[in-house]
């Protein structure tokens, strides 16, 4: 996929987050960063399930296709672990501040 149009579903993710849940992201290092793009994956999907906000599991799915190349749908997953779950896990403490406190 091009570059343009991994920034473009990511633009589009942006607003919806803005609009939805008050989050600001970082499009461009969204389109580009595998790491960042499954956090907010991840970080959509619970917003969906949390707070039925639909459209953002369907832009998840878009962006993880995008950018991870993965098949997989919200669908199929299973539900979100909170972030304190991760800090129990030996390595993930560090990502989980990084990344779930430090999502700009």
């Amino acid at each position: 996929m091009q570059s343009s149009q991994k920034i473009a579903i990511a633009a589009h993710l942006h607003v919806l987050l803005r609009r939805k849940t008050g989050r600001v992201t970082d499009t461009e290092w969204m389109a580009g960063n595998a790491a960042y793009a499954a956090e907010i994956v991840r970080f959509c999907r619970a917003s969906a399930l949390q707070d039925g906000h639909t459209e953002l599991a369907e832009w998840a799915d878009k962006l993880e296709e995008a950018v991870l190349g993965t098949g997989r749908t919200a669908a199929a997953l299973p539900a979100a672990a909170p972030a304190s779950a991760d800090a129990g896990t030996p390595g993930m403490a560090a990502t989980a501040l990084r990344y779930v406190r430090g999502i700009r």
